[in-house]
């Protein structure tokens, strides 16, 4: 894949990124910062891309004219709706601009609406992983006078194990598979929170994971950025899709990020919520890189796990079955 397939592909998920127009100033930030970072070393001016989608000076149909390939036109749409769908389910201007999209790739129905479809699904079980709103004011308000976490080693085995399961969904060829991988990190911190006797929401945990610098949207993006620049993408039997080979950058952050997250989340909980969001923010990013190191030492706990995953196991796991 060329640099200007590259640089069509990040514009398309990007447009797509600002899609619904709702958007907090947060996620831009994470936006903003995520593209300076993927630039680095890159050879491409990937902070210019990003002001040029946020002020309109790159529209879809520039981005679509420069992809030409039928297979990189899937893959780009393919993406557009894993992004669309990071958040949760589609809106209708997020519906509007796939629309779109998918008329002006000039792609077969019946290929992009089996895609979406899927990645749809995997977004909607995803309203499982927490509840929609807390089980009481009461409960969610008032820390715990004393942790109820009797074995704090199987709680460090919990967080673990979603890093595992989320750095081998990085190792699956199907791209919809990414879409579980916020859910299953909402899960992570509901079930973090509840063994320290808080009863959390799907919006408390959410903007959790925004003010500790998990972007929803942004991550995703990162994700998927950080493997389409690294050359982590291969063509096979005329499709676009994720190289077995050679998925390390992508595994390495799903496996990180989720750990880092988990590890935080449990201070945060256990500490009766008292950490600042600068203290927050800091000390997820301390995390991070003792993560990555941790990652290479899971990897074939993490290829493993990827050898026994399909489609109708991750939808089970997202919703708690």
């Amino acid at each position: 894949m060329n640099s200007e397939q590259q640089q069509a592909i990040l514009s398309i998920a990007l447009l797509a990124a600002f899609a619904d127009g709702n958007n907090d100033e947060r996620e831009r930030e994470h936006i903003r910062a995520l593209a300076e970072s993927l630039g680095q070393g890159s050879g491409m001016d990937l902070t210019r891309l990003y002001q040029d989608v946020l002020f309109k000076r790159m529209t879809l149909a520039q981005a679509c004219s420069n992809l030409g390939d039928q297979a990189a036109r899937q893959f780009a749409f393919e993406m557009a709706v894993c992004v669309c769908d990071a958040d949760g389910r589609t809106s209708e201007a997020e519906r509007a601009f796939l629309a779109d999209l998918k008329t002006r790739l000039q792609l077969a129905d019946a290929d992009s609406l089996a895609f979406q479809q899927e990645a749809d699904a995997m977004a909607d079980a995803g309203q499982y992983a927490a509840p929609a709103t807390a089980a009481t004011a009461k409960q969610q308000a008032v820390p715990p006078t004393s942790p109820p976490v009797q074995d704090e080693a199987e709680l460090d085995r919990s967080i673990l194990n979603y890093a595992i399961l989320n750095g081998a969904l990085e190792l699956l060829p199907q791209s919809w598979a990414s879409v579980a991988i916020i859910p299953l990190q909402i899960k992570m911190v509901y079930g973090i929170g509840k063994r320290y006797g808080y009863e959390l929401d799907q919006g408390h945990i959410r903007e959790f994971l925004s003010t500790v610098g998990i972007g929803l949207t942004s991550q995703y993006l990162e994700q998927f950025g950080r493997k389409l620049i690294g050359g982590l993408f291969g063509k096979a039997a005329g499709k676009w899709g994720k190289t077995l080979g050679d998925s390390g950058t992508g595994m390495a952050f799903s496996f990180a990020s989720t750990y880092a997250l988990g590890q935080i989340a449990k201070r945060y909980y256990a500490g009766g919520r008292q950490m600042s969001t600068a203290l927050l923010q800091q000390s997820f990013q301390g995390m991070l890189g003792p993560a990555k190191e941790m990652q290479s030492q899971y990897l074939p706990q993490i290829r493993q796990r990827a050898g026994t995953l399909n489609a109708a196991e991750i939808m089970n796991l997202v919703k708690g079955r």
